[in-house]
């Protein structure tokens, strides 16, 4: 087996995903890459800086490392990137070619990149939002990533690379802080509530978004990843889900456990981001494709995360049950 490099690697999906690839193939098969230095997670891999806008530095290493598979994880998150559109464009869409273009080139074995539940706009339906509907974005974010999702399929037909992609919904983990996306205050509700401290969420209290948690996340995209290419009929992003909830519901959910947890709402500009995304995701098509089942329900999500994170952060009270 070829080496594995993951980009923004130091990333929520990252850092999770790493950490199974590892067991799963070998920790001296990794090769993590981010702009930012090694956090302490990924201490056991081998770690380079890496700004994958420089289409040089990345050929480098591919080279270097005898890279047979590409995880490009490298992207601007939705609310950041609203804030900063240019490098939004720059990094989401032109990072993705050099990837996709040094696979074509170097003739890699697979590349997976990450689209999201952000290509479906107002005019999609917005319970069980079906895989093949109207996509017209009305953030940045999506905008990007619906771009990404075309040119993945082009490269495919065209050049036989073998790229693979998951719309993810909301990604919920407790081992990294979150990373500038709409869907992080159900992250960053749990080291409040680990801390006794109230938090103020930024989305109303019924704004209901599909999410997942890390562990089904990091389950479904290598699942993909190892699928036989023939049983693969979505070469865009398969539409991919597990639960669907709003804040009051997580907030309720952690009550149960922390019956002090207070929570209030401000909504903020991320609430127009949330409320152009889907209720709920279809996801028939995956689950017939490769077989994708999701494992966690929100109650068993919650009681992993109150039980584990505290291990991973300075200043959470530890809780058992």
């Amino acid at each position: 087996m070829k080496k594995i490099l993951i980009t923004g690697a130091c990333g929520q999906l990252g850092t999770e995903l790493i950490s199974e690839m590892s067991e799963r193939y070998g920790s001296e098969k990794i090769i993590a890459t981010d702009v930012r230095e090694a956090p302490k997670a990924l201490a056991d891999v081998h770690f380079e800086q890496l700004d994958v806008l420089d289409e040089d530095a990345l050929r480098s290493i591919i080279t270097r490392h005898e890279i047979g598979q590409i995880y490009h994880l490298a992207a601007l998150l939705s609310a950041t990137a609203e804030k900063n559109i240019s490098l939004a464009r720059k990094l989401n869409i032109g990072s993705l070619h050099h990837v996709l273009n040094a696979a074509r080139d170097l003739e890699l074995e697979r590349v997976f990149w990450p689209s999201s539940i952000a290509v479906f706009g107002p005019d999609a339906p917005s319970k069980n939002t079906p895989q093949n509907t109207a996509l017209n974005p009305t953030t940045v974010y999506g905008i990007t990533k619906l771009t990404g999702e075309q040119w993945c399929n082009y490269y495919y037909n065209q050049f036989g690379v073998d790229v693979r992609s998951l719309r993810y919904p909301g990604l919920i983990g407790y081992k990294s802080l979150p990373g500038g996306g709409t869907t992080d205050y159900a992250v960053d509700i749990f080291h409040k509530a680990l801390k006794d401290e109230s938090y103020e969420s930024f989305l109303a209290e019924n704004c209901s978004l599909p999410m997942m948690y890390m562990h089904d996340a990091v389950k479904a995209t290598l699942d993909l990843m190892e699928a036989p290419a023939e049983s693969l009929n979505i070469r865009t992003s398969y539409n991919v889900a597990a639960v669907s909830f709003t804040p009051a519901e997580i907030a309720a959910s952690i009550q149960y456990h922390l019956p002090d947890f207070e929570i209030t709402y401000n909504p903020d500009y991320r609430q127009k981001i949330a409320d152009s995304w889907p209720d709920s995701i279809d996801d028939s098509v995956a689950r017939r494709d490769w077989k994708w089942r999701h494992i966690f329900s929100l109650d068993e999500m919650v009681i992993d995360i109150i039980r584990n994170l505290p291990d991973h952060f300075d200043g959470l009270k530890k809780h058992s049950f």
